[in-house]
Order: structure tokens, then C-alpha cells, then sequence
């Protein structure tokens, strides 16, 4: 099985110098197919393109893309994918790292053709604890997905992360990718593995399968204000709600409870609440294309894809 490592990059020189090594490291183990790794710089100003250009030289199979202008994470991820020759490709972020033999157990179930993508188990470091992360859960409420991190004691899960997942390019194309709409990041990774789940394939968390993720050294708590993270995050929470809710009780549930949010934001002076609606209200005429797109392929409803994870 040949495998593609994607990896986009924003300003992350000093995370590519201490990880790009490791999954170099781990590549050469691999003895089962090809291997390749695509990284795809997103206008960095600091001093990635010089490194990743050294680096190059020294390294095979590796391949560098340059964005013109910076376009924000989904975007670049698919423009990686796109260009990967694997048949399944593996994303990660330039802040995680993969620990030993990571790709067996992630690539082992990829024996069922209608798997779609598998998470690893993410070693996350934050406030200098370490957090385990991977697994996700999800319940509709009030009119949104609320999503949450799951134990990770089980293999069942509603998404993949896009910073350390692997997915079968085949129907990654056939899901269209990361939906651009959430650029420049949050619920890309939601989006299409909902998606891929209401169109009948699988995907799982592999708790064997363990990266290493410094949480607090990645590209968005770098660029961005809290202010700015708060508004993208509430305003990609309503494209999620407006683009896959289709059964009538969600949609009913969504223009139902829009009064009270908005409400509850106004007392409490969350003008990040209002300011993602309305950005996502500009959206919307994409929001329902994208949607009727998707639907195309859904056989399973909202409400069979949570009981599954029950």
C-alpha cells in the first residue's frame, strides 16, 4: 500500500526542523509500498521555504508546493492531496510528530475498502500536561453539533482530525475534500468525516497508532487573537449546522433555537457570536450549494449516524 505524508505548513520552521526528521524516520521503516511526503507552504514570512529547500536535498521522495498567497488550511490541504500519488494519505500538522511504529496500526484496517479514515491517538501538550486526545463525540442540540473529546478506551469515533489522520485518497475524492467554506481552519476535518459517515463508509480511531501534538507551538494561536479564533470557530459552527442538518427536527431545531443564541450573546456582550452569524449569513448561498452537493451521496440520516457512536 503506497502512502503519501501531507503536510501544510505556516510559518513553522522551527516545529519542520525538530519533526520533519521523526517522520523521516519513521517513512524509512516503512516496508509495505511507496512512500512520499508533500509539504505545501502557505506563504510563510519566516524562514520555512530556505530550510524545506536544504532539507530537500538530502531527502527523497519529497516534494515542496508553494501558495501564491496565503489561503488558510483546507484549501492547502486538498491542494496536497491532490497532488499525492498514495492511496491513502496521511495529514499532519508541523505540530505533531509521530512516535515508533505508528503506521502499522493506522494502516491495518484500511483492508476494508469502504474505510474512509483512521485517527491516531494524539498526545496533546497543553499548560504543560498532556492531554489524550483523538477520539470525538458529537450530540445536536440546540440547533448546533456540540462536539467533544471521547475516552480513548474505544474505537469508535465521529471524525478524524486533519493534523493526524489518515485518509483513502479514492474517496476522499469522491467526498470532495475539505469543504473550503471553513478556511482558514476549524470543523474542516467535522465536516468530511460527517459527510463520509452519511454516505455509508467508516472510519475509526486507532489508539495504538500515537502522534505527539505540541498544541500551544501551532500556526493559529500564533497569527490570530482569541477574538478572531472565537468568531471563525462560531461562524464555522453554524456553516456545519446549515450544511449537514437534513433531517427536518435539526432544521426545525436550528431556526428554533437561533432567537435564544442570539439573545443569550447579547447579554452576555459576545459580539464573536454575532459576528460569526452574520459572516456565515454572507455565506450562505455556498452554504446551500455546498449542501444539496453533499446530500447527493448521503444514505444515512443525522440522527443513525450519533446513535452509532452510542
Amino acid at each position: 500500500m503506497n502512502i503519501s505524508v501531507i503536510i501544510p505548513n505556516y510559518n513553522g520552521e522551527e516545529l519542520l526542523r525538530r519533526n520533519l526528521p521523526k517522520v523521516f524516520d519513521e517513512l524509512n521503516s516503512y516496508k509495505s509500498g511507496k512512500t512520499e511526503v508533500i509539504i505545501i507552504d502557505d506563504k510563510s514570512s519566516d524562514g520555512s521555504i530556505t530550510f524545506l529547500n536544504d532539507f530537500s536535498k538530502t531527502h527523497h521522495d519529497f516534494k515542496l508546493i508553494i501558495n501564491e498567497k496565503n489561503i488558510g488550511f483546507a484549501p492547502t490541504a486538498n491542494k496536497g492531496v491532490k497532488a499525492s500519488s498514495g492511496e491513502i494519505a496521511i495529514l499532519l500538522n508541523t505540530d505533531v510528530y509521530p512516535e515508533k511504529d505508528f503506521l502499522t496500526p493506522l494502516l491495518k484496517h484500511f483492508i476494508n475498502e469502504k474505510m474512509f479514515a483512521v485517527g491516531c491517538l494524539d498526545r496533546s501538550v497543553e499548560n504543560g500536561e498532556v492531554v489524550l486526545r483523538g477520539r470525538g463525540l458529537g450530540e445536536w442540540k440546540r440547533g448546533f453539533l456540540l462536539h467533544q473529546r471521547g475516552e480513548v478506551n474505544k474505537t469508535s469515533t465521529l471524525w478524524v482530525s486533519g493534523g493526524s489522520g489518515a485518509f483513502r485518497k479514492s474517496i476522499w475524492d469522491k467526498l470532495g475534500g475539505f469543504n473550503e467554506l471553513y478556511a482558514p481552519f476549524y470543523y474542516e476535518d467535522i465536516d468530511l468525516s460527517y459527510r463520509a459517515l452519511k454516505s455509508g463508509y467508516h472510519i475509526l480511531f486507532e489508539p495504538k497508532s500515537i502522534v505527539v501534538h505540541e498544541h500551544e507551538k501551532g500556526a493559529i494561536k500564533t497569527k490570530y487573537t482569541p477574538f478572531a479564533i472565537k468568531t471563525i470557530a462560531y461562524r464555522n459552527q453554524f456553516i456545519f449546522a446549515w450544511e449537514n442538518a437534513t433531517d427536518y427536527s435539526l432544521q426545525f431545531a436550528s431556526c428554533f433555537w437561533l432567537p435564544f443564541h442570539l439573545i443569550r450573546a447579547l447579554v452576555a456582550f459576545d459580539w464573536a457570536f454575532y459576528l460569526g452569524f452574520f459572516e456565515a449569513l454572507i455565506l450562505l448561498p455556498k452554504i446551500i450549494k455546498s449542501s444539496f452537493k453533499a446530500q447527493k451521496l448521503f444514505i444515512l440520516s443525522d440522527r443513525e449516524v450519533i446513535e452509532e457512536l452510542a
